[in-house]
């Protein structure tokens, strides 16, 4: 396993990490995550990344049984949380990232993994109805306190990012230090284009999550939605939506041929595609059991043979189904 640091700070993170959107508390129980984790952990993996309104706290709840069956010793882990979309409907505890919700929703969070902090703690959307330096103040004070030890974004504009890092810088605050977008070989602009000077100008570490674009990259779907996927669950219609056009499943059937030249699967290829930037320092995948953890792991074997004609034909292969055109 290679491990970068996280943006320019001195935490070090795994290449590949696991995280629990969609499948903990859906398809993946307590015996499926410690097994999962288990895997991961074994491949090297030492980050895990988590939020609040997975399936509504449940996956929290499940991660935090399955890492006190596990019992490893804590320095040798990272877990994350995010908080901003709530679990409640009143107008202070849904959609928002004011001073009561992020220092009552930081406990809840605690509570629900059974941890007394999180490595690392993430405003999971911006949010324009409260004051940026509000948020700001309160996302360091829940670093001062120790229940977090580092802060960022998720899905945030570079304008945003760069206006809470100024905030913080002129206030002598706790910086956001990493950003968790969408990063894959079709949704690319934010992380190769807006957010170019946020990297070596505030440091910027990325945590990027799906890299296989919601499976639509795996060729999984190109006879249609397979029984148990993603985008046939209910909740997750808006990635069918917009994610499963005809442009993007031809891509995916492309860029398929192009992994089994190599022997590999086009998951694995597509992992290696996303972490051969250099600007991401985790790629976070899914998996719902230990043999698609593995199978995942694979990935990191081919980042040697990632050179640029490789990236080329694979950038041939997508072609304009990318954002980038």
């Amino acid at each position: 396993m290679e491990y970068r640091r996280l943006g320019n700070t001195g935490l070090k993170v795994s290449l590949l990490s696991l995280g629990s959107w969609v499948t903990y508390g859906t398809q993946v129980d307590v015996d499926a995550a410690t097994a999962s984790l288990e895997e991961a952990y074994k491949q090297g993996v030492n980050f895990f990344d988590n939020a609040e309104v997975y399936t509504k706290g449940e996956s929290e709840r499940i991660m935090g049984a399955a890492l006190r069956k596990l019992n490893w010793r804590r320095g040798s882990w990272l877990v994350s949380t995010k908080i901003y979309w709530g679990l409640e409907e009143g107008p202070n505890e849904r959609n928002t990232l004011n001073r009561k919700r992020l220092l009552e929703s930081i406990d809840g969070c605690l509570e629900r993994l059974g941890l007394p902090y999180v490595d690392l703690l993430f405003c999971h959307r911006a949010d324009p109805d409260t004051p940026m330096e509000e948020t700001v103040w309160a996302m360091h004070d829940i670093v001062s306190s120790g229940k977090a030890l580092y802060w960022g974004t998720s899905e945030w504009s570079a304008e945003q990012i760069r206006e809470a890092w100024e905030i913080a810088d002129r206030r002598n605050l706790r910086k956001p230090v990493m950003e968790q977008p969408q990063y894959n070989l079709f949704t690319r602009r934010k992380v190769e284009k807006e957010f170019s000077r946020l990297y070596d100008g505030i440091g910027l570490g990325l945590t990027t999550w799906s890299p296989l674009a919601s499976g639509i990259l795996t060729g999984k779907y190109s006879k249609g939605i397979p029984e148990g996927s993603r985008m046939g669950m209910k909740g997750y219609e808006w990635l069918r939506d917009s994610g499963m056009t005809p442009e993007r499943l031809a891509a995916a059937e492309r860029f398929g041929a192009i992994a089994k030249e190599f022997g590999a699967t086009a998951a694995q290829l597509a992992l290696a595609w996303t972490a051969s930037n250099p600007r991401v320092s985790t790629v976070i995948t899914g998996a719902s059991g230990p043999a698609q953890v593995a199978e995942n792991m694979k990935a990191l074997e081919l980042l040697p043979k990632m050179d640029a004609s490789l990236k080329a034909r694979i950038e041939a292969a997508i072609g304009s189904a990318s954002d980038l055109g």
